[in-house]
């Protein structure tokens, strides 16, 4: 989990929860965080705590209330100590037993559940979050084909940022099949909220799968098909700059990638106020010269890169473990392809514990890629062995 956020409940190395902090929300909201950051589906939970899937998913939902009991078997799940009986009583206002509640809140307590969930993903990976991603979405489709009027936009809406997600955790998996099917359901369920930028958004993410499976050509042409959209905006268009950078990069175009490397900055310049994106994470992500070094990491310019990424440091680094493990590893390959081996090592052997934590497998292609380099340099004996261990965690 983010190690961030201050109310988050500790874990034990069974996946328990030890602390009685919870997290903001109603009883609904904080038991599918709960769940979400102990990595059970419903049916565990629901094991867990000898209360029916159909329970919990009422509960998370908003659609009921606990009742004192089911309140206390969550409590003696989690581990909380009285305190998910206590925020039951609370949160009750007086309601009988089982009475149906406002279904208003639970899009809000949703969208703060994404939101925990996305920090979670970004620190440890995908498997603490995909079973919770895919039993809330489908509460959220089965309440999305019962609502009216806004609820039934707002509802469709907030499943598509949940598939979204879900297909951007798949790809970190290693499963670019089940990437691409949850990124179609994402648009799917976007048109039926109203909104046509997931369509424009999903060429992104396509462009980003085709890219990790080695097809180039096919990631530029989704880049490029995600520009001409017409629900594209300048964060979107910015992205597709972002893949088609890379994209080019690969295919050692410098021209073509200097091209579309001003043109993301371009894009970067169109956008106003400092709101997350719709879709997506925040496009300046790090900083453009983390993404020009990546790219002449691509084009096997590496004391430029090698340059540009020891510029960058401090804030122009997102702070999540993803991100960090990602730009460490880059920059060490652009110091074993300077020679610079042993600075290369050190980099690597202090974050190969992070990478063996979030499983990443966007990650562990760079890993590789670092790997391919080191190999071919003069190595002592230990460099080696850091190189072996490196190899094997590159392969899953």
């Amino acid at each position: 989990m983010d190690p961030a956020d201050g109310t988050a409940a500790t874990t034990t190395s069974a996946g328990r929860a030890t602390s009685t902090r919870l997290p903001p929300g109603d009883f609904g909201v904080v038991l599918a965080t709960l769940r979400a950051r102990n990595g059970w589906s419903v049916r565990e939970f629901a094991r867990r705590a000898n209360v029916s899937e159909g329970q919990i998913c009422n509960l998370e939902s908003g659609l009921r209330n606990p009742s004192p009991a089911v309140a206390a078997a969550c409590d003696a799940a989690f581990g909380t100590g009285g305190d998910m009986v206590e925020l039951a009583g609370s949160g009750r206002r007086g309601a009988r037993t089982d009475d149906i509640v406002e279904s208003g809140p639970v899009i809000v307590g949703y969208e703060r559940v994404l939101r925990e969930l996305k920090g979670i993903g970004r620190s440890t990976g995908p498997r603490f979050v995909t079973t919770s991603m895919k039993s809330i979405t489908r509460i959220l489709t089965d309440a999305g084909q019962h609502a009216v009027g806004d609820q039934h936009a707002e509802i469709w809406l907030l499943a598509s940022k949940f598939a979204e997600y879900t297909g951007w955790m798949a790809q970190e998996a290693g499963n670019p099949a089940e990437a691409l099917r949850w990124t179609n359901l994402a648009v799917r369920w976007g048109a039926l909220g109203g909104d046509e930028t997931v369509a424009a958004y999903a060429l992104v993410r396509k462009a980003y799968i085709a890219q990790h499976r080695g097809d180039i050509c096919a990631a530029l042409e989704f880049a490029d098909q995600a520009v001409r959209h017409p629900a594209a905006n300048p964060v979107i268009r910015a992205h597709a700059a972002r893949r088609a950078a890379q994209g080019h990069a690969c295919r050692g175009d410098a021209r073509a990638c200097r091209d579309a490397l001003e043109r993301f900055r371009s894009h970067i310049a169109e956008i106003t106020g400092d709101r997350p994106p719709h879709w997506g994470p925040r496009v300046g992500n790090g900083s453009p010269h983390l993404l020009e070094a990546s790219c002449m990491l691509s084009l096997r310019r590496f004391d430029l890169a090698a340059d540009l990424f020891a510029t960058e440091h401090g804030p122009a680094i997102p702070a999540d473990s993803n991100s960090r493990a990602r730009f460490a590893v880059r920059q060490a390959t652009a110091l074993a392809g300077v020679d610079c081996l042993d600075d290369a090592c050190h980099i690597v052997d202090a974050t190969l514990p992070v990478i063996k934590l979030i499983d990443s497998a966007t990650v562990r292609a760079d890993l590789a890629r670092f790997v391919e380099e080191a190999r071919l340099r003069r190595a002592s004996p230990g460099q080696l062995t850091l190189i072996d261990a490196s190899a094997a965690l590159a392969t899953g």
